[in-house]
């Protein structure tokens, strides 16, 4: 296995280029890890990302539709410089690097040597190693907008080639690496044979839905979807994106105020509509985890619904309890935490029972990440506290082995 952790080096940041290698750019996270004993701590990473356009021509190769995959492999192959085939997106407008001071995410052309597993593979047991993770649940980049594709096929089409590449060339090579599969939520038909098909694949453990989308998701089409995912025990996810065309996005003139609010508000109305339409009463053994919005809105969605319900109960007739009781009873990511003012976020992991509902997130490699430090250092959480949101409960909701040495120390 090429993770050569012993070789790490730490090196200024304003060093930091785009080939420089992970176990160096996370040499301070491997010496926390080590000085703290986190090896001895289960830790799941929910959500990391890899750059799949990286090897977009390996993926195209998948699409099932003929005529599609040939136009896609001719595109690829015959137009230098252009852009993935079939994708959408801002792809001028991707300031994330923050005009290149924070290099890295931009493209990884870091020096890869061993052969024997794919690329990607290498590159994710770095990164697992030097953050000293158990395992680690990756997704996709650009395509986390093909839910506004003005194509709406192709977010099928792409979307279970994604799938597909991906079991074969990452998950069967590593079990500690899993996914939640693409789920073409544009289209309820496609989204049951997409759960038929990969249900039971190889190291996926659940799917995703990209919440950067105008289709309400309350709507009648989708209940046999959820009735199929409580079924087979299998937790849906919603992972926020941005997108500067939404309307009410293009009023901001900053990338990083877009970025702020829009990856907030896609899974605000998401959470609304799931909530309010009583989803949570329908499908009481359906899991869903809200990926990548941070914290901070959720206290203030369940004091607003809260507020609004009371008033007007039947407008929610499925609901039996209050919006905030069955918002605390789903599932978070941490990431990106926000701790700029400990005691609000104190109140917010008990409003939320984070204690339970929260789950480890890095966003590794985006510019934003937070290492297992953002959660082992607070101040207010008890051990057991940091470790069910480590890796404890993710072991819970997505059935994941935990070793036994680790399960002792947990109990």
């Amino acid at each position: 296995m090429d993770t050569g952790i012993e070789q790490v080096k730490e090196i200024p940041i304003k060093q930091i280029d785009v080939y420089t290698d992970t176990r160096d750019i996370l040499a301070r996270a491997r010496k926390y890890a080590v000085k703290n004993k986190l090896e001895d701590v289960f830790i799941c990473d929910i959500d990391s990302h890899h750059t799949e356009t990286e090897h977009w021509h390996e993926i195209i190769k998948f699409i099932s539709d003929p005529v599609l995959r040939a136009q896609a492999m001719e595109y690829q192959s015959s137009r230098t410089g252009a852009p993935p085939y079939g994708l959408n997106g801002d792809f001028g407008l991707r300031y994330q690097d923050i005009g290149g001071r924070v290099p890295h995410q931009s493209s990884r052309r870091e020096k890869v040597e061993d052969t024997s597993v794919h690329r990607d593979v290498t590159l994710a047991r770095r990164a697992y190693e030097s953050l000293g993770l158990d395992y680690q649940i990756i997704f996709p980049t650009p395509m986390l907008f093909l839910g506004v594709h003005p194509q709406p096929e192709m977010e099928v089409y792409l979307g279970d080639a994604y799938n597909r590449w991906t079991v074969e060339n990452v998950l069967k090579a590593d079990d500690k690496l899993k996914i939640m599969a693409y789920l073409p939520f544009g289209d309820p038909d496609a989204c049951m044979r997409t759960i038929e098909e990969f249900g039971g694949a190889p190291g996926v453990i659940g799917f995703m839905v990209t919440s950067v989308r105008f289709k309400p998701i309350h709507h009648n089409q989708y209940m046999k979807i959820y009735r199929a995912l409580e079924e087979r025990g299998l937790p849906i996810g919603f992972h926020a994106g941005y997108y500067w065309q939404d309307p009410s996005m293009l009023q901001v003139n900053r990338f990083g105020s877009m970025h702020a609010l829009s990856f907030v508000w896609c899974n605000v109305l998401h959470m609304t509509n799931w909530v309010m339409n009583g989803l949570p009463e329908r499908f009481p053994g359906l899991k869903p985890v809200w990926i990548e919005s941070g914290l901070s809105w959720v206290p203030w969605l369940m004091q607003r619904l809260d507020h609004t319900y009371m008033m007007r109960t039947s407008e929610a007739p499925l609901l039996k309890r209050k919006p905030s009781e069955y918002m605390r009873e789903m599932f978070y990511t941490s990431q990106p935490l926000e701790l700029d003012h400990m005691k609000a976020v104190e109140c917010t992991f008990d409003m939320i029972d984070a204690k339970n509902s929260l789950l480890y997130a890095s966003d590794w490699p985006h510019w934003d990440f937070d290492a297992p430090s953002t959660i082992w250092d607070l101040p207010f959480l008890d051990e057991q506290a940091k470790r069910n949101i480590l890796g404890m409960s993710a072991s819970k909701l997505f059935k994941l082995k935990v070793p036994a040495t680790k399960k002792k120390i947990a109990a």
